[in-house]
């Protein structure tokens, strides 16, 4: 699978809590990928509780990386983005790297870093969707018949693309798909408009006359 280690289970407490483990005991390469049918624990951004019965793609995918990188999370976003365009279906990105279709959620990232390497979890409803309080979902499966190896082939490739893209590539085709763009957002519990993200990854904020450069979860939509 595209020059991939794919290491698969039916079912497992979490792809991305195994790929941590792997990584610890020595194990880990880079180009691995843990692949699960379904989920125990499954988890996303600030540990809140990822659903993930059988049906759908969960998968963590395993890279070197020396450094933290910002510009990985909207490589990532327009992987996936990508990868679902092209069984014919129009997704938006909603910053960092969710992936709305007609205003729903229907996949999620999970970017972390240990020791030398990048982990990052992917989830996508193919199949069924969860019922969320804080927002609504839909799956793939509503738009477009999807074969679930076929995603996945897609889903490596594009990441492999996307990652050695040009980031000037990657924040035109983000800035194409983003659905946040010219949308208020809070920041240090202020409010301040979305303008873009600039060549280092970093958000750009409007508020009033001033524009600020801004990274990571400090910021709510």
């Amino acid at each position: 699978m595209a020059n991939y280690k794919l290491i698969s289970f039916d079912k497992i407490p979490s792809t991305q809590d195994y790929a941590h483990e792997l990584i610890a005991s020595g194990g880990a390469s880079d180009h691995t990928a843990i692949l699960a049918a379904a989920q125990s624990a499954g988890r996303g951004r600030f540990r809140r509780t990822w659903v993930s019965h059988h049906g759908n793609l969960y998968i963590s995918f395993i890279f070197d990386c020396p450094e933290r990188d910002p510009r990985l999370s909207y490589s990532v976003a327009v992987a996936v983005a990508e990868t679902i365009a092209s069984f014919g279906v129009h997704p938006t990105i909603k910053w960092p790297n969710d992936i709305f279709i007609d205003n729903k959620k229907v996949s999620g990232t999970l970017i972390e870093y240990s020791g030398p390497y990048v982990i990052i979890g992917i989830g996508i409803n193919v199949n069924s969707n969860p019922t969320v309080d804080r927002y609504k979902t839909t799956k793939l499966d509503n738009y477009s018949e999807i074969p679930m190896n076929e995603l996945l082939n897609r889903l490596m490739r594009n990441i492999d693309k996307w990652r050695r893209a040009d980031f000037r590539a990657v924040r035109s085709r983000w800035t194409e798909l983003a659905a946040c763009l010219n949308k208020t957002v809070k920041y240090q519990g202020e409010l301040a408009e979305l303008i873009g993200i600039n060549e280092n990854g970093a958000l750009v904020l409007r508020r009033g006359s001033r524009y600020l450069l801004v990274f990571g979860d400090e910021v709510t939509m």
